[in-house]
Formats: structure tokens, sequence, C-alpha cells
């Protein structure tokens, strides 16, 4: 039996697809399935924009946190303890959806629930570097990447879609989401108890001797120094901030755009053809866009196809400007429209990811990558938390012919304004970047 189950520890592949599904499944139902449910249960918009909003804070500042795992126990228990406290989390959101007091309840939980998912990202990324040689690690980095597009779909696509079908037959959206997350937790404990047996113990794996809470206090100030003194750092904030400013205020307002009546401007789907139009056909042309934008800026450079991906990222959502509009009942006309905006979105996105890659090269290139992406959860969560406002006070100016569609028509052309701001930071790193440089990929240093 013990033989067995060593047999089972030492096979990269008995562990890490469950990990990076681990990894990804709680950040969309914080970030993703948060929006819609509350929508569903009657949220007002600016509140709900708000205070989900507030859900991207731990992944903003876990940079700040992340250095203090190294020197409390093992990265295989903090895997360990953040999954069994996701699991546990996700069973208390379920026992609370059905209560008079569930929005300040269930935000509370998610909130807690953001924090463990970051600590588990941090630990469980620390783990694979730890538990795998480097030849490993770069020969398994296409399964964790699957594994999170997997997570991708079935938290946003699959589990909507679930919720919807429960909803069609006689269930109430808070019993039907209910039974979802009672499911999430079935899901987490199961993944937890696989990885008790199934994890790896590295030698490695322990906490780093003769580190202080202090002098790691000293490393991040000296550390966050160096990152503000790197050549073109203004632009480079910016850059991080407002290139995906139109993506971040869509992000809350889509769904409700989705799933709200036709007499309100919306598009009245149901939760399941929101699962599958949005979570699954959208993710999908998603995932398929950044990877067609890896190869692309592979072969040509980040330079050659800047300008083209943040067009891709920013004008399809003219594309929501004209579902607004019109309002078409059309199921396939209304996913294709999704479909290639999200696709649009994902080859765009692709020019972002690699300019924070060279942007951090040079020294201490890990530790400053780990702040770019604290400042971009920023960038997605201060507009987020605004979008719901913005909407309430497009909608209130009745711009259009009628005031009860006007909020949506409004909120998108604003949206498409807001691309500006993408031009005029792509302008500004355009000028950054070397034309020496082969690849025409690497940041200008003069």
């Amino acid at each position: 039996m013990k033989r067995s189950l060593k047999n089972i520890s030492n096979n990269p592949w008995s562990w890490i697809p469950t990990l990076y599904v681990a990894e990804g499944l709680p950040y969309f139902a914080v970030n993703t399935l948060t929006v819609l449910i509350y929508t569903r249960l009657g949220i007002p918009k600016t509140e709900m924009a708000f205070y989900t909003g507030w859900l991207y804070l731990p992944w903003v500042i876990k940079p700040l946190w992340s250095p203090f795992i190294d020197i409390f126990s093992t990265k295989r228990m903090w895997v360990l303890s953040m999954q069994f406290l996701i699991a546990v989390c996700f069973a208390l959101v379920g026992l609370s959806l059905p209560g008079n007091m569930f929005f300040a309840s269930t935000l509370t939980i998610f909130w807690l629930m953001a924090f463990f998912s970051a600590t588990h990202d941090i630990s469980a990324d620390g783990f694979y570097i730890l538990a795998l040689t480097e030849k490993q690690q770069a020969g398994y980095v296409g399964v964790r990447s699957t594994a999170y597009r997997i997570a991708s779909v079935f938290g946003q696509g699959v589990l909507v879609i679930l919720a919807g079908y429960l909803q069609e037959h006689n269930y109430s959206p808070s019993t039907a989401w209910q039974y979802v997350f009672f499911l999430l937790s079935l899901i987490f404990i199961s993944i937890f108890i696989w990885h008790l047996y199934s994890l790896p113990k590295p030698a490695d794996d322990h906490p780093l001797p003769g580190v202080s809470s202090r002098s790691i206090l000293s490393d991040i100030g000296e550390t966050f120094s160096s990152f503000f003194l790197k050549p073109n750092i203004g632009i480079a904030l910016a850059f991080m901030l407002l290139y995906r400013l139109p993506e971040a205020f869509c992000l809350k307002m889509v769904t409700p755009f989705l799933v709200d009546p036709v007499a309100d401007g919306g598009l009245a789907l149901t939760d399941a053809q929101v699962g599958l139009a949005n979570g699954t056909i959208g993710v999908i042309a998603l995932l398929a866009g950044g990877l067609l934008g890896g190869v692309a800026i592979a072969r040509n450079g980040l330079r050659r196809w800047l300008w083209p991906m943040a067009l891709s990222l920013t004008l399809p959502c003219l594309f929501y400007c004209f579902l607004a509009i019109f309002q078409p009942s059309n199921f396939l006309l209304i996913s294709t429209f999704i479909g290639i905006e999200q696709f649009g979105y994902g080859f765009g996105f692709t020019a972002y990811m690699m300019y924070l890659i060279y942007f951090c090269r040079g020294k201490a290139s890990t530790a400053h990558y780990a702040f770019c992406t604290g400042f971009m959860a920023l960038g997605m969560m201060l507009p987020g938390m605004a979008a719901g406002w913005i909407w309430e006070s497009l909608n209130s100016m009745s711009i259009f012919s009628n005031e009860k569609t006007d909020g949506y028509i409004s909120f998108f052309w604003f949206v498409i304004i807001c691309a500006c701001s993408t031009f005029i930071v792509t302008h500004l790193v355009f000028k950054t970047l070397s034309r020496k440089d082969p690849e025409n990929t690497q940041p200008s240093q003069d």
C-alpha cells in the first residue's frame, strides 16, 4: 500500500492537473459567478459592481504577503490547508444563499475565499517549482495551463449551465446556486483528500532558515523601491492600469446586460444560455485568441503586433453597442458576437502579458513581475467598482429615446470612448520598444 501511494506521488500527472484546477475554480467563483448570482438575486448594479470589485483586492496585494509563506510551514501544507478552507467556504456560501442576509454573509465568505485562493496560488506555484526538476517544470507547463483552462470552462460555463438547468426545473435561483456551491465544496473536499496522498514531499520543501519577518519586510521595501526606479516606469504603470480599461468596465456589466429583461435594456438570456454563450463559447474563444497571440508575437515580436492587438482588444466592444441598440433574440447571433469579442480580447491581452514579462527583465525579475500582476489586478478592480455607478448615472440621463433602455446603450458607448486610454498608452509603450532588438520585444533602456 505504501509503495503504491509513493508511486502516485512520484507521478506528476497524478497531482499537477488537479492542483491547477483547484487554482482556477475559486478564482472564477469569486470574480465571475458572484456577478451573475447577485444580479439574479436582485442586488442593485451599483452595489453589486462596487462590492464584487473589492474581491480583487487579495490578488492586488498578494505580492506583499507571498514572501511570508516561505517562513511558515511547508508549501505542501499551505496548499492542503487552503484547499480545505476553500471547500469550507464553498459550503458556507451554499448554506448562506437562502437566508435574508445572504448578500452580507456571502460577500464576507467570498472575501475570505479570495484571500485563501490568492494564497493557494502562491503556494501552488512555489510547490510546482520545488517538486519538479527544471526539465519537468518546462515539460509540464502545458499540462498546468490546460488544467487551468479546464477550470475556466467548468467554472464559468458548466456550473452556470447547471444552475440554469435547475432553474428551468422550478428551482429558485438561490436554491439552484446553493446546490452548485455544495457541488463545488464536494469537489474541493475530494481534491483535498486526493492531494493528501498524491502530492509529493520534496526534500527542499521546508521553511527558509534564518529568515525573519523583519528581513522580509526589508527585502520587500528594497525590491519595491528598485521597481519604481526601472526605466519608463511611469509609462509602464499607465499601461498596466489603462490598457484594459474598456474590458475592466465591461467585465462587471456584460453579465447583467445578458440576463436583464428586454424592457430594461437587456437580452433576457437564461443562466444556461449565459453559461453556454459567455462561459463556454466566450471562454474557448478567449483562450484561442490568446494562443494565436502568443504565436504571432513569437514570430514577429511585440512591437510588430502591439497596435493590432490593442485594436483587437478594443474595437470588438462595438458588438455590445449593437446588441444593446437592437436587442436581438437570436441566440446564435448573440453567441457569435460574444465569441468574436472574447477572441479579440484574448488576442489583445497577449501584448499586455508579454510587455510585463519584458519590462521585468533584469535584476529581481520575479519579484518585479509579482508587483506587475498586482497592478494588473488593480487595473481591473478600480474600474469594475465604478462600473455600476456609471451605468446608473448614464441610465438616469436618458440620452436616447427610452429611459429604461438607455443605460446599456450609453454605457457601452462610454466603453468605446474609454478605448482612447488604451490607444494613448499603446502609443507611449510603442515608442519605448527598441527597434534594435531582433525580435522587437525588449523595452528600451535608454
